[in-house]
């Protein structure tokens, strides 16, 4: 004897359709929100950003682009690998591993750059790494994913948003380009400016973090596997970042930069390739990556800026309480400079720059 299920909600088949058709609603609802913050972020902050580059140091880079160099490698090198490696030590099935690979695979973010400026890093580097990766993505991309996607089968072929990663550019280049002319013809004004985009940026970092949480509840139901992945996986990318850039003899503030570049992705052009290249029962099951990885960027992110600020707070509190340490400082601070200037790919006007503010008052000679 059969039960007709066509019409009742307790039948397994309905009940998978609804809880299909709710996480459906909910996708759109955290599109629609993450949408709205990104466009805010990226067109907001990135003008404020634009005003604490300058245009000499952002044409060095340019010329002799070392730092750029080891920051693509980092963001089409290191994290794709690191994301095919993750896939295989925890044998995520196909449409997994393909996720994680995508998000390995994509460009940096503009949050890297605002927290660049909170633990005073390379601003013209970062933006410089942005923007380049971004332009960049649109070979590396593709390739990276075929060449890594091919250990599993998939149904159907994986589209490159080229749409989103062109507007990404354009957002990023031009609110840019307005604030480092507003920083070269007023510049106080460009400080006030800055200033102000770093606290309106923070807050929408907080706003996004918690927006992320109250709607993603199906996260912390979701695959742990994915979850572990999504915990370790920026981390990586921050300390191999950072390694790489050490290991190239990058100055420590090229190293900051090129650590917060690298373990900061794109999440909303991983949500744009995954919505172009799988179908929506496909979606459901690794949407909640790159909403997790984004969610663990923002915690990494944070305690990098607190652990660097309550460093940079004890020293100038050692330094105040101590008169002796101040000219102790300047004279360590000179010699290691000195060593920097010639170190491999380094720029000797950057250091020179960088070491005038920091002897401000005190006789060095």
């Amino acid at each position: 004897m059969t039960t007709n299920c066509s019409s009742s909600t307790a039948c397994p088949a309905n009940s998978s359709e609804e809880e299909l058709q709710r996480g459906l609603e909910e996708h759109g609802n955290l599109e629609l929100v993450f949408t709205v913050v990104s466009v805010l972020m990226v067109g907001l902050i990135t003008f404020s950003l634009g005003c604490s580059v300058d245009i000499r140091k952002l044409c060095s880079h340019i010329r002799r682009p070392w730092g750029i160099a080891v920051g693509l490698l980092c963001q089409f090198g290191l994290m794709p690998l690191t994301a095919y490696l993750l896939a295989i030590c925890f044998s995520l099935k196909s449409i997994q591993a393909v996720a994680v690979l995508i998000m390995g695979c994509c460009p940096g973010g503009t949050i890297s750059n605002i927290f660049t400026l909170w633990v005073d890093g390379d601003m013209d580097l970062s933006i410089c790494m942005t923007a380049c990766s971004t332009v960049a993505a649109l070979g590396m991309m593709p390739l990276c994913l075929y060449v890594y996607s091919r250990s599993w089968s998939l149904e159907q072929d994986l589209t490159i948003p080229y749409q989103s990663i062109g507007i990404t550019l354009v957002v990023l280049t031009i609110p840019v380009a307005f604030g480092v002319y507003v920083n070269y013809r007023w510049p106080k004004q460009s400080t006030i400016i800055l200033k102000i985009g770093a606290v309106v940026g923070g807050a929408l970092l907080v706003v996004s973090a918690v927006t992320g949480v109250v709607l993603s509840k199906g996260v912390w139901n979701s695959d742990v596997t994915l979850f572990i992945i999504s915990f370790i996986f920026p981390l990586i990318g921050h300390l191999a970042g950072f390694l790489l850039a050490l290991l190239t003899r990058q100055s420590w503030q090229r190293c900051r930069t090129i650590s917060l570049e690298t373990g900061a992705q794109n999440i909303q052009m991983c949500v744009s390739m995954l919505q172009l290249s799988f179908r929506d029962e496909q979606l459901m099951q690794m949407f909640y990556f790159p909403l997790a990885y984004g969610l663990f960027q923002l915690v990494y992110g944070f305690l990098i800026i607190a652990a660097y600020q309550t460093y940079k707070r004890r020293l100038k509190n050692k330094h105040r309480n101590d008169p002796d340490c101040v000219a102790e400082a300047c004279l360590e601070s000179k010699t290691t400079f000195s060593k920097e200037r010639g170190a491999f790919l380094e720029v000797k006007e950057e250091t020179t720059a960088v070491l005038e503010p920091q002897c401000s008052g005190v006789d060095c000679d």
